[in-house]
């Protein structure tokens, strides 16, 4: 453990004094940019460099003039709310010419400027990358025709370039997720549902065209979590005959009860021969095969549009920190590189590396990338329901239960968990009401139809309890053997886990709890050890990052005042920590940070210095049991007191409508993949413990938790998680999240420490996505 302390580095030793960095927005908007630009901005002037503004991208640098503005700390509040980019975004043909160029080399080195931190998309980063290698002959240039000095050419001699990928496709390579595209799918997912009500009514088959000219990410995700009959992608033209499968598919699903029908088209979606395949192509199809009332919805520039999600806002300020980071650590034989998000991590990857790859369409034949192939398959096992006979037939028995608080996405991960098990050749089991259902007897087949239309539906379909099985192990036992259950999945947040414990903990003294046994992590309190996320977290964020904007709108218009908020979460800090850097929060108390008094009246005493500038507003977040004698209504009161004559203060508890509410895109794909993993995991452990004609399963490693470490999914005994586990506050001892609040108190103006020992370490775009782990 000391060894690891002496190698932690920390950012206070890196100065951006005397430095200046601009910042731009380029190419297509996208959700999140804000954001970035804020964190940019923000981060740059803690550090004590100066940052500028260049509006309209590229055009405006070649420009110059008022184009090229000084930000200050206070121009980017309100930023992170809003979509598109408030700096503005231009595609500039001038920057392709070489005298545009040298336009805006020189209006670069009348600021003194030799830091760029460019936001968007594979052209604008080359752009800025052939910028960097013609810089210093661009400067001889400018010396030569007397616009500028010699000691103004040796004072800017180098120019460093970081990117950032603002591109609501997801089509660059080397980053999980670019900004914009998690945003832009909720649109998708908002329309899609509210198109699902009124084609239910008519019996309607609805084709929607989503963006993405040569990338399918939008509509194969898209399809993925509305749970769509048909996707068409430019990845992967479908078979010769496609168009009798597709009506076939269609009326199939139609004759088992179905009253509407989803086909997803991307819009650069062709066949095997090159020919474009357009929406209404399929109309006309549908139509003239199947006689279905059929309609075209073309989304267009909605996707765009609207305010960023939370993810978007985390990734962007995550980013936009790290960028200027390694704007500081830069030097001449520092390569231009670009800030990426690998799993929880933040990395930097050669930008011409990530940029030659997309040249080579290396994202175009994305078989090559395993997230891509990953919800390719599982969408093709969840959508192509096969004849009876040829399902393989395993003669296993299979139950599914949620347990504990009910949580967004869960109903995702029971459909999920049902279509694969069928598809193995499995017979399906639901159990009502969790472990309390179990012991009644409350358990019934479950088919393929049954759970169509389950992946946008918020709750627990099925019932949720929050009963252990412990008092109950006779029962529970007698119905395993009644309806002869050979495995178990379990659904469900922290008693879930303790559930899985407890039965395979009887398992010495009850035979019947000798299968395999999976538990995947559900709770909006993301408290689960072994698992960086949980199904519901990422709803449950978005539905307070929505509340805390409205309340921002409402105080930003009475002025001067402050909003206590209290979220959900137990013991377990993240919904408050990172829901209070997604919407800006100026405090967040939490149990995993222990604070006092002293903390309180330094945290009003900066709302007040805060309130004699230009962002006359306060937002201060509470986890609800962060600690016993600071309550809400204590921080509320004490705030009141001492803000008088300053501020005025409101409090809000946000309560279960954390829990409510349809899923987000996240939570139905996250649901809907680590659901369809844990049933292959079960038919694995199922053909390994079949001996003599039954299903025998006593070791560590068939009672799981299936949980998402890192980049990758993981399974883990659940008796190895104990130590890893505090049981009092039933939360994970190590939690990775806690490594954000630094970053949330500096983007709030507070001085910190941030642990830098992860950053810094420039990969390779080869090396970006781990290995797979079983």
């Amino acid at each position: 453990m000391a060894k690891r302390q002496d190698t932690k580095k920390f950012f206070e030793n890196l100065s951006g004094a005397g430095k200046s960095i601009g910042v731009l927005t380029s190419g297509g908007d996208a959700q999140g940019m804000n954001a970035a630009v804020r964190a940019v901005v923000r981060m740059g002037i803690y550090v004590g460099a100066k940052v500028y503004f260049v509006h309209e991208g590229y055009q405006g640098m070649v420009d110059g003039g008022d184009n090229i503005e000084e930000a200050s700390w206070e121009s980017v509040s309100s930023m992170l709310q809003v979509g598109g980019t408030v700096i503005g975004s231009a595609r500039c043909k001038e920057f392709r010419s070489h005298e545009g160029r040298l336009k805006a080399a020189h209006h670069l080195v009348q600021r003194d400027i030799t830091n760029l931190c460019v936001i968007g998309g594979d052209g604008s980063l080359t752009g800025a990358n052939l910028f960097r290698e013609e810089w210093s002959g661009l400067l001889e240039e400018l010396v030569q025709q007397g616009l500028i000095d010699e000691e103004a050419a040796q004072n800017n001699s180098e120019l460093h370039i970081v990117g950032m990928v603002g591109s609501i496709d997801n089509d660059f390579c080397g980053t999980d997720m670019t900004i914009g595209t998690d945003s832009a799918l909720h649109r998708i997912i908002e329309v899609v549902d509210a198109i699902m009500t009124t084609a239910q009514s008519h019996q309607r088959t609805f084709v929607l065209e989503v963006m993405g000219r040569h990338c399918g990410y939008l509509a194969l995700v898209s399809a993925l979590a509305c749970g769509a009959d048909w996707v068409l992608i430019p990845e992967m033209p479908p078979e010769d005959g496609w168009e009798e499968q597709m009506c076939q598919k269609l009326s199939e699903s139609r004759s088992r009860g179905s009253r509407l029908n989803i086909i997803i088209v991307a819009e650069g979606a062709i066949d095997r021969q090159g020919k474009a395949i357009t929406v209404n192509n399929v109309k006309d199809l549908v139509v003239s095969c199947l006689g279905f009332d059929t309609r075209v919805t073309i989304l267009g520039h909605v996707q765009r549009g609207g305010t960023p999600s939370a993810f978007d806002r985390i990734l962007a300020s995550r980013m936009g920190v790290e960028a200027v980071l390694a704007l500081l650590e830069a030097s001449a034989s520092t390569p231009a590189c670009v800030v990426s998000l690998c799993g929880n991590q933040a990395v930097r990857l050669p930008l011409m590396e990530c940029v030659q790859m997309v040249h080579l369409h290396c994202y175009v034949s994305l078989t090559f990338c395993r997230s891509f192939e990953n919800n390719l398959n599982t969408y093709k096992l969840l959508s192509y329901r096969k004849a009876d006979s040829e399902l393989p037939n395993s003669s296993f028995n299979v139950a599914v239960l949620n347990v504990g608080a009910p949580a967004a996405g869960m109903n995702a991960a029971v459909r999920s968990a049902v279509r694969v098990g069928i598809t193995e050749g499995h017979k399906m089991f639901a159990v009502n009401d969790g472990f309390e259902g179990f012991y009644k007897g409350q358990i019934k087949e479950i088919k393929w139809g049954d759970v169509g239309g389950w992946t946008g539906q918020g709750g627990s379909i099925l019932g949720t309890k929050r009963t252990l099985p412990a008092k109950h192990l006779d029962k529970i036992a007698e119905q395993i053997r009644i309806h002869n259950i050979n495995a178990l999945l379990v659904i469900g947040g922290f008693e879930a886990f303790l559930g899985v414990m407890e039965l395979s903990a009887a398992r010495e003294k009850y035979n019947e709890f000798c299968v395999p046994m999976v538990m995947v992590p559900a709770t909006v309190s993301n408290n689960i050890p072994g698992s960086d996320l949980s199904i519901g977290a990422d709803t449950a964020l978005n539905a307070i990052t929505d509340t805390c904007d409205r309340i921002k709108q409402s105080a930003s218009g009475t002025k001067r005042r402050v909003f206590i908020i209290e979220t959900m979460g137990g013991y377990c800090g993240y919904l408050a920590s990172v829901g209070g850097l997604a919407a800006g929060a100026d405090a967040v108390y939490i149990y995993e940070e222990p604070f006092d008094i002293r903390d309180l009246q330094s945290n009003v005493e900066h709302l007040t210095e805060k309130m004699k500038t230009g962002i006359q507003r306060g937002l201060v977040l509470r986890n609800e049991n962060s600690n016993e004698n600071f309550t809400t209504d204590f921080i509320y009161q004490l705030y009141s007191e001492e803000g008088k004559g300053v501020f005025d203060c409101r409090k809000n508890v946000l309560g279960h409508m954390q829990q409510g509410g349809a899923p987000s895109p996240f939570d139905r794909n996250f649901g809907t993949k680590i659901a369809a993993k844990a049933i292959q995991w079960i038919s694995r452990k199922l053909k390994d413990s079949y001996k003599e004609g039954k299903v025998f399963a006593n070791t560590e490693d068939t009672a799981c938790l299936l949980g998402m470490r890192r980049r990758a999914m993981v399974f883990q005994p659940v008796v190895q998680l104990k130590d890893q586990t505090d049981f009092i506050h039933r939360i994970p001892k190590e939690q990775w999240w806690l490594k954000l609040r630094p970053l949330m108190k500096i983007l709030a103006k507070y001085k910190t420490s941030y642990d830098v020992s992860d950053s810094g370490q420039l990969e390779h775009v080869t090396r970006v996505r781990p290995k797979k782990v079983d």
